[in-house]
Formats: structure tokens, sequence, C-alpha cells
């Protein structure tokens, strides 16, 4: 049987700046069937979710329902349902956590402060193992449940904090997940390269393999944060920071799989010069193509055919900052004076 993560392994599509876009994550566990649109079509009561989705729009935070790996039981009346916020920008990463009896009191926080990073001491602070929340929802695309399931159930087995998650895009990249408290997503995911991950992010590191990208930024930004760790072999979590973004020519439309112009399927691209800089001063302008010149492809099971965008690093070329030319007038001008 023919699969979308079939197709993109064999195609040996690209993973790097495929990552959904959340600065901040709200998980709020509800456990029982999913449907396609697990906000509105599942236990969770359908007006929440849609009030969920409202209130997030265009503040940085993504929604999604959570689940402990397993069958999924129908706990209507759970006496208690967790819930996390998790903001994953650079320098500023953090879990916040708690337990409420109606999972309408997530509705009772700040969207647009926790999108920018600031909790202001709500809920409690999360002090436990980096979480896994491996996409599973089969109702959204069968690989996810096929491949994402087992997955799910083994690393828990193993003592992992694992969670299974409704939707993060990028089906055919399954079995798909991503580590908090950095916010990190991998693609064809194994348990022992997720075990690393986890081992990585304890100790404040990223593990680059298999990696689409952090969920803090775009995606050319999260292809150029990638690029860049490659470049110069920087694992820190928080050494990297992506400064800025410019669109050397005019961005697509943003979809789960990006779509292209005109000019773009005759042989143009997208193109952006990102800004990605080190907490050591370092700064680097990586330039990122959006192209799509690989085998059509579907974006999920049952999909259409279609072009298969990926993000492209063409080029990374060292920026000097004004602290290495301070550093090298300097230089210059003792030279002068030796003279």
């Amino acid at each position: 049987m023919s699969t979308c993560a079939t197709t993109s392994r064999e195609s040996a599509e690209s993973l790097a700046g495929t990552a959904a876009l959340a600065r901040t994550w709200l998980l709020i566990e509800q456990p029982g069937p999913w449907g396609a649109h697990a906000l509105t079509d599942s236990h969770l009561d359908p007006d929440v979710g849609r009030a969920l989705e409202a209130a997030a729009e265009g503040t940085g935070v993504r929604v999604a329902l959570i689940r402990r790996p397993g069958r999924p039981a129908d706990r209507h009346g759970a006496p208690g349902r967790r819930l996390f916020l998790a903001h994953t920008a650079p320098g500023r990463s953090w879990i916040r956590t708690t337990t409420v009896t109606d999972p309408r009191a997530a509705l009772g926080v700040d969207f647009a402060a926790l999108g920018a990073g600031e909790h202001n001491g709500l809920w409690e602070p999360y002090i436990g193992e980096p979480l896994v929340l491996v996409c599973t929802n089969g109702k959204r695309d069968r690989c996810c449940a096929l491949l994402g399931r087992p997955l799910a159930a083994e690393l828990a087995a193993s003592g992992t904090q694992t969670w299974e998650v409704t939707h993060i895009g990028g089906h055919r990249f399954s079995p798909t997940l991503f580590v908090l408290p950095y916010g990190y997503a991998y693609g064809r995911a194994s348990a022992p390269l997720i075990k690393e991950a986890v081992e990585s992010a304890r100790d404040g590191r990223i593990t680059v393999d298999h990696a689409r990208g952090r969920s803090a930024w775009d995606r050319p930004g999260q292809a150029a944060d990638l690029a860049v760790r490659e470049f110069i072999g920087e694992d820190l979590a928080d050494a990297l920071d992506v400064v800025r973004t410019d669109a050397m020519w005019p961005e697509p439309k943003s979809t789960d799989r990006p779509t292209f112009s005109s000019a773009a399927t005759t042989g143009a691209s997208a193109a952006w010069a990102v800004t990605v800089a080190h907490s050591d001063g370092r700064m680097w302008r990586v330039i990122v193509e959006q192209r799509a010149d690989g085998a059509a492809a579907p974006a999920s099971c049952g999909a259409p055919l279609g072009p298969p965008a990926r993000m492209a690093v063409a080029s990374i070329s060292a920026v000097e900052t004004s602290i290495s030319m301070t550093d090298s007038m300097s230089r210059r001008t003792a030279q002068a004076v030796g003279r």
C-alpha cells in the first residue's frame, strides 16, 4: 500500500524548513477519539474548540489536543485534564503546566502575552523531563496512526515523557513529532533518534539529525537555523537566533505545503535573505530558496499530486558585525602606529 510517507521517504524529500509555526504551544489533554479537525471533532465541547481557535488566531499561539499513548479511552468524566503552555523562542524557552477539571479554563489565558513569551506567573513551572509530542491522529492522515502511534507507545514504555498530539503538519514525514521546551520538530523518526534528542534537550542541546526546524520561526528561518548549525557544528539550543528575514521574491501563500506562484513553477523560486545571529556576536546571511524540483507527490494520503515544495539553502556568508569591525579598525590603527 502506497502512502504519502512512503512516497516522501523514497524520493528523499528534504525535512528542513517544514515544521509547524508556533512560538507558543497550548496543549490540552483530551482523552478519547479525535476527528480530522480535533478541536471541534472530539469529546471536547466544539464551542470551546472554536473559541480557542478564535482566541489564538494571530497571536503566535498554536492550540493542540494531547492524550497519553495507548488505546484512547472514552473518559468523559475524567477528574482532571493536564494543560501545558510552552514558549519556544531562543533564550526564553519555558514550559508551564496545570491540571483543570474543565478545559474551558484555557480560554482565560492572555493569548497575546503568551505568544510574546510572557507567562506572567501563570500556572506552575514544569520541571520534569523534556516532553515528546508525537502526531498520531489517523483521522487526519493514516500515516500518523500507522507510524506515529507505535513510536509513541515505544517511547512511553521506555520512560520518555511522551504524549500523542492531534496535528503538527507534515503527515508525509511520519512518524513526526516535536520536543519541548525548545520546539524542534523531527520527521521519519525512530525511538533511538528521539531518545538521543531528549538526552540532548535535557542538556540544553539540539540533535539536528532528522530535524524539521524550530517552531518559533517561519520556514525560511527554520531552514537557515539548521543550515548554520551544520555549517559551524553548533548544538547549543539557545546559541542561535533568527533575527531577520527579508523576502527577495514575493513570498508564497502559507499552507501546510507551501504553494507556488506561476513564476516559481516555471523555474524561478521564492527566496529570502535570513540573518542568523550567534550568542557570541557572530552573524550569517543565509539565502534560502523555495524550490519544486522533484517528482510530484501528495502532501498527505489521498491528496492530489503536487510539487514537493522544499526550502533549499543556496548560500551562507558571514556578516561582519560592529564588534568585529571595531576590532579590525583597532588592529589597523595599531599596525599604523607600529610603522
